[in-house]
């Protein structure tokens, strides 16, 4: 069950208008990495979380905590879009501010949405169920977590450095804050599990389904050997199965691609005469 309370969970107040600014704080909304995704990425994986009810609680605190940054960054786009000289476009060529400001302003914010937030990246992009990681597996998904809290942050942190409103500031300082627990809280989650369940996902395999004759070797497939100083190449495997090894000259091992000739009805390329 879910409750909507009339406040929001940090304030989300500008010191003026910007209708360009507001287009690319679209993309900690609606983008790939935006609040958007954590939120439905988190309540999924929540929803569907079998086993240890710790996990399950972890992260539908953390998937309803970000609905309602999803609902402060909504509030900031609308705010920062008051005001918005909308329907003074025939100027714009008489006053370079207000081309400048038409120019760089997304056109949905003025037609779609009233000077409203939109479900969309900073291009105009609409955000994607696809974005998410719900894999059932919780070592995969807190990985995933991980990767998507990182990749917000540094986003927030892009952010941060593009505007001097001190209201956006605030919120963003506080969007970085909670997404430095976020990282640490899946890292110690990660720990946990690994030490139990192992570091390779899935930890369910037979150890006879694996060619384990390949499976903790580093292959040089590109220029150079640089990679070769790496801790990835000698010692003890962190799943503790294994020693890192290092193949300089990758060999192969499935012989030639030789496919036979497609049937008439597919209409490829004929076989050469003779063949």
């Amino acid at each position: 069950m879910f409750s909507h309370k009339k406040e929001l969970q940090f304030h989300s107040k500008p010191e003026r208008p910007d209708p360009m600014y507001a287009k690319k704080l679209q993309e900690i909304l609606g983008g790939q990495f935006g609040e958007i995704s954590v939120a439905m990425q988190y309540v999924f994986q929540g929803w569907n979380a079998r086993g240890d009810a710790k996990y399950k609680d972890l992260i539908m605190d953390t998937g309803t905590e970000e609905l309602g940054h999803v609902e402060m960054i909504a509030t900031m786009i609308a705010r920062l879009l008051d005001d918005a000289p909308v329907n003074q476009q025939e100027k714009a060529a008489e006053d370079p501010v207000i081309g400048a400001i038409m120019g760089g302003m997304n056109p949905h914010h003025a037609i779609v949405s009233g000077l409203g937030a939109m479900p969309e990246n900073s291009t105009g992009v609409p955000w994607s169920a696809g974005y998410i990681v719900a894999s059932g597996n919780l070592i995969t998904d807190m990985r995933a977590n991980l990767n998507a809290e990182s990749q917000g942050r540094l986003q927030v942190a892009r952010l941060y450095e593009m505007t001097d409103d001190r209201g956006v500031k605030e919120m963003l300082s506080f969007l970085l804050a909670r997404d430095t627990m976020h990282q640490n809280q899946w890292i110690a989650a990660l720990k946990e599990l690994e030490e139990t369940h192992g570091v390779t996902v899935p930890g369910t395999v037979p150890r006879e389904w694996e060619a384990t004759d390949f499976s903790y070797d580093l292959i040089n497939f590109s220029e150079g050997e640089e990679s070769k100083e790496g801790s990835w190449t000698s010692g003890k495997t962190p799943d503790g199965k294994g020693e890192f090894g290092y193949v300089q000259t990758p060999e192969a091992h499935g012989g030639k691609q030789d496919l036979k000739p497609a049937p008439s009805y597919m209409h490829g390329t004929p076989p050469s005469e003779g063949k």
